[in-house]
């Protein structure tokens, strides 16, 4: 009997956790499915990864978000440790989306249809006294991985072209890369799963 129930155990066990990262593969591939798609323009930065391999660091016109975008500065005018933050993205006349309000927390009224809510992060410490200061926060969208010995090469051609990322947003503002393009081209794109 003991047997049998140490077999049931390890088979739950096992099915709780095929279910976590079931779960986990889903939510992102909803994400990449069915959310808001945006196209925001990249700045290169510097490509590997000793463990992982090859990649691009990716900086935006949203990594730097002046303090005088954000609508509800706090009192103690100073970031908390991680620090969310909804950047409102509207759609330029190149194509690309650009920022028009930020605030800490929660955006007070949703997006328009012409409009994207993302959600980032800002880290500890930043201060948000300065007039013409500016904070940048973490989207979760700053590495894109590509395969081995492509990464300095792209890394060299993003500094004499525009390349941009297709970005998916989901209703509550969680961005996922959905291909990297260099101009009109897409280069790589992620799968769903």
């Amino acid at each position: 009997m003991t047997g049998k129930r140490l077999i049931i155990s390890a088979l739950v066990l096992a099915l709780v956790q095929i279910g976590f990262l079931s779960w986990i593969i889903a939510g992102r591939a909803a994400i990449l499915r069915d959310g808001k798609e945006v196209l925001l323009k990249v700045e290169p930065i510097d490509p590997r990864d000793l463990l992982r391999g090859d990649y691009i660091r990716l900086g935006y016109d949203i990594s730097r978000i002046p303090v005088k975008m954000i609508a509800d500065i706090p009192a103690d005018k100073l970031s908390s440790d991680d620090t969310s933050i909804v950047v409102r993205l509207k759609k330029g006349a190149d194509g690309y989306w650009q920022p028009t309000a930020a605030w800490f927390g929660q955006a007070p009224t949703p997006a328009a249809s012409d409009e994207a809510d993302i959600v980032g992060h800002v880290g500890e410490g930043w201060s948000l006294r300065e007039e013409g200061g500016s904070i940048a926060p973490d989207y979760g969208l700053e590495r894109f991985y590509l395969p081995e010995g492509e990464g300095m090469a792209i890394q060299n051609d993003m500094r004499v072209r525009p390349f941009a990322v297709r970005v998916a947003i989901a209703a509550n503002g969680t961005p996922q890369i959905k291909a990297l393009m260099d101009g009109d081209k897409t280069l790589f794109e992620e799968p769903l799963y």
